[in-house]
């Protein structure tokens, strides 16, 4: 397998499986995730919300084969902007890690806007804030985004270990009130009496699978984020063992968690017509459900750590989005500007640009179309979640390059399957949003923004040949690979003399 050569600037190798866990997890968030992205869903998939988060963690699974065989290949603070790099080309790399650069930045926009709203809402429970005006949750998103840009610029063990132990303790109070909640639903003791039924798994009569799979993309940014532990391949002591470990890892605890979960809000709310009202207009779907089947106490406890989770999540989508511009900067100029790593061993001045365009993507959504915190949530979801997929898409397709056509891994031909599967997951779903085109309303400049973000990288590669030319060599050199003499085929992988 390549061995790293470069001589420029390189990342501190101090962090454990548990620490890459640590990342991944907390940008996915599944305890702010699981408290109000299946109110996206629930618009367009109506009760069958738990069957479209199965749906996206079965994609979600198959996308991480490809990632898992690439982490075990190579590793590389760039993530996808390396992989397909290095497989399909430097110019194809480029557009990828500045795709999966977009939708960290969008996903910062969306977490700092959820600590806002859940931050908001428990001042207002508890009585400290009792009439909030709308733009109160702001006054917080301010201050999640300063927190986290402070803790991205130190060690990335410490903030790592931080999201760590933040989610985990809020997931474990989720997974016991979800415990208690289907024990009163199979025992007939829910409030309005509800009951267990798996009618949720069930589409119901009147839902085109085209309105599913737009349910889908919300299941998608609730998983987003089982691949973050990618970008800390120059960082792990093991990375092609932890860093493998890490990903699946999180992605099989994401698509349990979110199947049950949601099924179990579904069925507390009620699967009814009036259930799935009162599912929608929730502000704490897990929240109010505590409150209903345990007592106002819990309710209280799991809004403020829905919070805490939301400000995880945003360091977290912090932390990745600054290590992949290092990483382009640094292939592209050395070890200048963004490519520069600090004292402490962190990339701070990526960091500060990062911060800085996810206050920019707020304050345009305030100042031009009068965006609310839910506003700002919804949009950049939506529109981080559809770059997203492009990414996935592209690092997919690079992991079948390097498994199954230059037959770089000991790997059975039939796994083929696998990658094929999930293009065809990730090709469905985007096409269904996009076809029919959204005609009014916000909705339809999600296609136009995420199309335009990955179109100043192609326009960049196209009329820049010979900075791509560099992003190649730097490439090569960082990861022991060489270039193939058809450049337009991208670089090849050297042959393994690791032993």
């Amino acid at each position: 397998m390549p061995t790293p050569t470069s001589s420029g600037p390189r990342l501190s190798r101090t962090l454990s499986v548990w620490q890459a866990v640590g990342l991944s997890v907390a940008l996915m968030a599944p305890s702010m995730a699981a408290n109000i992205n299946p109110q996206g869903t629930v618009t367009s998939a109506g009760r069958a919300v738990p069957l479209a988060f199965l749906l996206a963690g079965v994609a979600v699974l198959l996308v991480a084969y490809g990632f898992v065989r690439l982490c075990q290949y190579y590793h590389h603070a760039g993530s996808v902007y390396a992989f397909v790099g290095a497989t399909l080309g430097a110019r194809s790399g480029v557009v990828a890690g500045w795709g999966l650069l977009g939708t960290y930045i969008f996903y910062g926009v969306v977490t700092s806007s959820a600590t806002g709203i859940f931050g908001t809402a428990f001042l207002q429970e508890i009585g400290v804030w009792p009439h909030p005006p709308s733009w109160a949750p702001f006054i917080l998103v301010a201050v999640a985004l300063a927190l986290a840009l402070a803790l991205t610029i130190s060690p990335a063990k410490r903030g790592t270990t931080i999201l760590l132990s933040v989610e985990g303790a809020t997931v474990a109070l989720i997974l016991v009130v979800s415990a208690i909640i289907l024990v009163r639903l199979v025992s007939g003791s829910a409030p309005d009496d509800h009951g267990f039924t798996l009618s949720v798994f069930a589409v119901q009569p009147g839902t085109s699978t085209s309105a599913l799979f737009l349910g889908v993309v919300f299941g998608f940014l609730s998983f987003a984020g089982f691949e973050a532990a990618a970008t800390l391949g120059e960082e792990a002591a093991e990375p092609r063992r932890d860093i493998p470990r890490a990903i699946l890892g999180t992605a099989i605890f994401g698509g349990v968690y979110f199947t049950v979960v949601t099924a179990v809000e579904m069925m507390g709310f009620g699967a009814d017509a009036k259930g799935v009202a009162a599912f929608g207009k929730s502000p704490s779907l897990l929240g109010d459900l505590g409150s209903s089947y345990v007592g106002s106490w819990v309710g209280h406890i799991i809004t403020l750590g829905a919070a805490i989770s939301a400000f995880g999540c945003c360091l977290a989508c912090m932390v990745g989005a600054s290590r992949l511009l290092f990483a382009l900067s640094r292939d592209t100029s050395g070890g200048r500007g963004p490519g520069r790593v600090s004292r402490t061993g962190t990339p701070a001045i990526a960091a500060g640009i990062v911060a800085t365009g996810m206050a920019l993507i707020i304050a345009v959504c305030v100042a031009f179309f009068s965006a609310e915190a839910e506003d700002t949530f919804i949009w950049s979801g939506t529109i981080g979640t559809l770059i997203l997929l492009v990414a996935y898409v592209l690092t997919t397709l690079g992991a079948i390059r390097l498994v199954f056509v230059q037959r770089r891994m000991p790997v059975p031909m039939w796994q083929i399957v696998i990658p094929l599967a999930a293009l065809l997951i990730l090709g469905y779903t985007l096409y269904r949003n996009v076809i029919p085109y959204p005609s009014s309303g916000p909705p339809r400049w999600f296609p136009i923004v995420s199309g335009g973000w990955l179109l100043i990288a192609v326009v960049a590669v196209l009329v820049a040949p010979g900075v791509s030319r560099r992003l190649g060599r730097a490439l090569a050199e960082n990861e022991g690979i060489s270039l193939s003499e058809n450049t337009s085929a991208g670089p090849v992988a050297a042959p393994d003399t690791s032993g």
